[in-house]
């Protein structure tokens, strides 16, 4: 039985965020969660893919795209108003969200 054709991980992996935005959304607070700048930059530009192609997301978000290109790189930065730019043309935002700690039990005050 043969084999059906392979292709690049890259390219599967696009295809999945495009199909499914929910997924992008959890990845994206995923790499968010864990703060590693390069990470988040990876996902961003695939993102980017999958969502019509960075240039294509420099017109919907209203961005220069040889700029998005540059904020998009392993070195890229971007500001908070491109970022949100950026996501609300991927049809995300951004939020927060409180952090679960365990608070202790109040002390008793004896009478």
């Amino acid at each position: 039985m043969p084999f059906p054709p392979s292709r690049p991980h890259e390219e599967a992996v696009i295809e999945g965020l495009r199909k499914d935005p929910e997924y992008a959304a959890e990845l994206l607070n995923a790499v968010l969660e864990d703060g590693d700048q390069q990470e988040l930059m990876l996902t961003l530009r695939r993102l980017a893919l999958a969502f019509g192609g960075v240039s294509k997301l420099a017109e919907q978000a209203e961005l220069n795209a040889k700029t998005l290109y540059r904020t998009l790189s392993v070195q890229g930065n971007p500001e908070l108003k491109s970022l949100t730019s950026i996501l609300n043309a991927m049809g995300m935002r951004l939020a927060v969200q409180p952090i679960a700690h365990t608070q202790p039990e109040p002390a008793l005050q004896s009478a």
